[in-house]
């Protein structure tokens, strides 16, 4: 299998703070990689050391094959682009007198392709509008489009959606899956909105403390999701300890409701609550979300 990214047991100090521990992960060429993690968790320090803004402390990363410490790097990172942290545009120039800056500073020889690029993001009709008229949404297009001014192989974004109105965060996932289905370009994409996540990634990296936790793809995920079954009873005495008695892990949403992860008939559950002189008056199937996973994964929600 061909990675544009291989990471082998890096880590990043500041002083006596270790932003990253021991990371080691893989990008398969083609795939939606999505890097999951809180605040802090390291996912921004991780993407300044792939794009070349950092360097690592300990450990080492290769681009599609090239190590970063050998000189076929700078014609590997050719074929990435990327957006960290925030698009950084002229808010004085248009959509594409911020491209043709780009295509400068790229030693492209001709502005070819900005109009391709513009229609490509859905601003197209912008005309000489300059960018801080822009709002969010279009920014984060135009920064998109910024990234892939070089004809990548591999973009990387950091918290793309981050702030972005619903129709906004509708545009990027668009955007995102027609470039990697049309033109396979991966993507390695940070985030902590995981429902939105969800929707878009073939494979998934957790990361927590820096360090990663574990890293799958969107079908070993979907297998290894546990059931969820929702619930809502008519008293809250001696509720936990007939939950207790269903070995399955549980979470109450409030004195009345909660949820339990696991395999166990809907008559089963109200024969053991009934023992404890419980009814169950409302109770769904559902499957583990994606967020519930990484909650399970970091050891649950206190650590969140």
């Amino acid at each position: 299998m061909e990675y544009c990214l291989t990471v082998d047991n890096l880590s990043k100090k500041y002083r006596k703070y270790l932003a990253l521990d021991g990371v080691t992960m893989r990008i398969p060429q083609g795939a939606i990689y999505g890097l999951v993690g809180k605040n802090g968790a390291g996912k921004t320090t991780l993407i300044r050391i792939i794009c070349g803004l950092q360097s690592p402390t300990v450990g080492t990363y290769s681009i599609f094959g090239a190590p970063y410490t050998g000189k076929e790097i700078y014609s590997a990172r050719r074929r990435m682009g990327g957006i960290v942290e925030s698009p950084a545009l002229y808010g004085s120039m248009s959509a594409k007198d911020n491209l043709k800056q780009q295509f400068l500073l790229l030693g492209k020889p001709s502005f070819d392709g900005i109009d391709k690029l513009l229609e490509m993001v859905d601003l197209k009709d912008t005309g000489k509008k300059p960018v801080r008229n822009f709002s969010l949404g279009m920014r984060q297009r135009l920064g998109i489009a910024m990234a892939l001014a070089s004809d990548p192989d591999f973009v990387v974004l950091d918290e793309p959606i981050n702030g972005l109105d619903p129709q906004g965060i509708v545009e990027i996932r668009e955007i995102i899956l027609k470039l990697n289905k049309e033109r396979n370009i991966a993507f390695l994409i940070s985030s902590h909105i995981l429902d939105e996540l969800s929707k878009i990634a073939t494979h998934y990296g957790f990361i927590d403390k820096g360090k990663i936790l574990k890293e799958i793809t969107k079908d070993q995920l979907e297998d290894s999701l546990k059931k969820r079954i929702v619930f809502k009873v008519d008293t809250a005495v001696e509720l936990c300890s007939a939950l207790d008695e269903t070995h399955l892990q549980y979470k109450l949403t409030s004195p009345t409701e909660g949820e339990l992860y696991g395999e166990i008939s809907i008559s089963a559950l109200s024969d053991i609550l009934k023992c404890h002189g419980i009814t169950l008056i409302k109770v769904s199937e559902k499957d583990e979300t994606l967020e519930s996973y990484y909650i399970n994964l970091l050891g649950g929600e206190s650590n969140v």
